[in-house]
């Protein structure tokens, strides 16, 4: 560091730009660390393994089963557990042709 200036005078200005400088550095680290904790909260969820998507229509039946994450699925996709899927399968529900749920779970 560079050798500081002898008087009181000058030694209390650089005093008060030092604390000056450092509010603005911590209120610096306070809104990056906001802005840091919004983004973690923004990150999505993981997809579910398993969606059943719905047919269109007030009392909307099941239609296909999906593997999670499948972009077929579409927006009336319905999180459902690998029970669930199974079952849905078994009982005619079709499987995604082009995620092939049935395959995933083991039922051809």
């Amino acid at each position: 560091m560079s050798e500081l200036p002898p008087d009181l005078p000058r030694l209390r200005t650089l005093e008060t730009w030092l604390q000056l400088t450092l509010d603005q550095v911590r209120q610096a680290i306070a809104v990056a660390e906001q802005q840091e904790a919004q983004q973690q909260r923004a990150v999505p969820p993981p997809p579910p393994d398993w969606v059943v998507q719905l047919g269109i229509g007030r009392d909307a039946h099941p239609v296909a089963v999906h593997v999670g994450g499948c972009g077929t699925a579409g927006r009336r996709a319905r999180p459902v557990s690998r029970e669930q899927a199974v079952r849905a399968l078994t009982e005619g529900i079709e499987a995604c042709g082009l995620c092939r749920p049935d395959t995933e779970l083991g039922i051809l």
